[in-house]
């Protein structure tokens, strides 16, 4: 082989070489794009679970302070509501009891008066 045989191996060696660095250097670019693609993906997503946080947090806030109080304030109404009519109806019972009473006596009175006439 001579030189100039040689020397043209070389270069072509050399141009196969320079082929595969350029290829890997739009690999590297491609690989380099999708990484920051990725890293600009995730920057989102943590955004997104930040503001999710957040409305969470406020969620439960709101839950602790304000629908617990009211939940609370409904229920003390009710039981008020409850013992106000269990007191309304007191006086029925009375009335029943008394409606009673004069019945038993009126049935007494009868009695009475069958025996004295």
């Amino acid at each position: 082989m001579t030189d100039s045989q040689k020397l043209d191996l070389l270069l072509s060696e050399v141009k196969e070489v320079k082929t595969d660095v350029c290829l890997l250097k739009e690999d590297v670019h491609h690989l380099k794009t999708d990484t920051q693609t990725l890293k600009d993906n995730m920057q989102k997503l943590n955004e997104k679970t930040e503001v999710l946080e957040n409305r969470m947090i406020h969620t439960e806030l709101m839950l602790e302070n304000e629908i617990r109080v009211n939940i609370q304030r409904v229920a003390e109404g009710h039981l008020d509501l409850s013992r106000i009519f269990h007191e309304a109806m007191e006086p029925d019972s009375e009335v029943e009891m008394l409606a009673l009473r004069v019945g038993m006596l009126e049935s007494d009175m009868r009695k009475v008066k069958a025996k004295l006439a």
